[in-house]
């Protein structure tokens, strides 16, 4: 009985470094799911305390993120976590006046935003913040209706 209790703890380790090394080879790898951003409409994006000349505002089924277009660059902004992300223009698929992006292609290092503020007063809400420590200052301000959703 000794004998066969020690067979089995020998064993047992090779059968899940086998496992372990073989599930991968049988797992199903399913495509990043891409999504599909709209225009925020009558947004109002001001940079420096002044209208961008090139810019562009959309929203997607996810609450609190907004991806915005600075001339060339975009930016994903996590409002809840007061976050935002520098995105590779090559991983967006523009198509007209929709965008589509996936969460896998997120950046791991977000960009320091010192001087966060949001105010919400009713029907509009505001977002300020500075593109690192020196840097410009960028104020979102976003019309919503009674029900929270963008008033259109």
């Amino acid at each position: 009985m000794k004998q066969i209790s020690s067979a089995i703890f020998r064993v047992i380790p090779a059968v899940v470094f086998f496992l372990s090394a073989v599930a991968p080879l049988f797992a199903q790898t399913e495509a990043p799911r891409k999504i599909t951003w709209n225009q925020f409409p009558f947004a109002i994006v001001k940079f420096n305390d002044d209208a961008p000349k090139s810019w562009n505002l959309y929203k997607s089924d996810r609450k609190g993120f907004l991806l915005l277009r600075l001339w060339k660059r975009y930016l994903l902004l996590n409002v809840s976590d007061e976050e935002v992300y520098d995105l590779d223009p090559k991983t967006l698929t523009v198509n007209g006046n929709t965008v589509d992006w996936s969460f896998s292609d997120l950046p791991k290092k977000t960009l320091e935003t010192p001087d966060w503020k949001e105010r919400n007063i009713g029907g509009l809400q505001r977002v300020r913040f500075r593109l690192g420590k020196d840097g410009h200052f960028i104020e979102l301000q976003l019309p919503y209706d009674v029900n929270g959703r963008p008033s259109y």
